[in-house]
C-alpha cells in the first residue's frame, strides 16, 4: 500500500469514526446489561453512485469491542451471509475470549464482493454473568476516502 493511500484510508476511518455519532442502544443514563446476545450487523459490499450507478467496493471491518471494565465476554460466532441470506463464511471456528477492553475485528477487502449491497454479519455472544453490551459495528471504507459505520442490532433469534 502506498503512503499516499494508507493517508487516504487513515483520514477515511477517523472520518467515519467522527461522524458515527452515538449508537441508539447507548442514551444517556441507560444501562445494557446482558448475559448474551445476537447481533445483526449490516454490511455493504459496494455503494453506487448518482446518476449512472457505477458501483464504489468498499472494504469492511467487523469491530467487536468488549465495553466491561471487569469481566470477559466469549465470541461463539460472527458468521457472514450475502444479500439472499446464503451463509458465506463463518468467521470462527471456536469460541475466543475477549478480555475487558479488548478489541477484535474481521476484515473483508474491497474485492470481496461476494455479499453484496445486502450482505450482514450475524454475531453471537456470551457472558458468564450480566456485563456491559459490547459494541458491534461494521466499518465501510472505499480506496476514495469514503467511510462509514453501520452499527449492529440485537435481535431475537427464536420468533415464533
Amino acid at each position: 500500500m502506498t503512503l499516499h493511500r494508507s493517508r487516504i484510508l487513515l483520514a477515511a476511518v477517523v472520518s467515519a469514526m467522527l461522524l458515527a455519532g452515538t449508537p441508539l442502544s447507548a442514551r444517556a443514563g441507560e444501562y445494557l446489561l446482558s448475559k448474551g446476545e445476537t447481533v445483526y450487523v449490516p454490511v455493504y459490499s459496494n455503494v453506487f453512485t448518482a446518476p449512472k450507478a457505477v458501483p464504489i467496493h468498499l472494504a469492511n471491518i467487523l469491530v467487536i469491542r468488549n465495553t466491561d471494565l471487569d469481566n470477559p465476554i466469549k465470541l461463539i460466532t460472527a458468521d457472514y451471509y450475502d444479500t439472499k441470506g446464503t451463509l458465506i463464511k463463518k468467521h470462527y471456528d471456536r469460541a475466543i475470549t475477549l478480555a475487558p477492553l479488548e478489541t477484535t475485528y474481521v476484515y473483508l477487502s474491497e474485492r470481496d464482493q461476494e455479499g453484496g449491497i445486502g450482505a450482514n454479519f450475524i454475531v453471537r455472544w456470551q457472558a458468564d454473568k450480566e456485563v456491559n453490551a459490547p459494541i458491534i459495528e461494521c466499518l465501510m471504507v472505499s480506496t476514495l476516502g469514503r467511510a462509514f459505520v453501520s452499527s449492529g442490532q440485537v435481535i431475537k433469534e427464536k420468533t415464533r
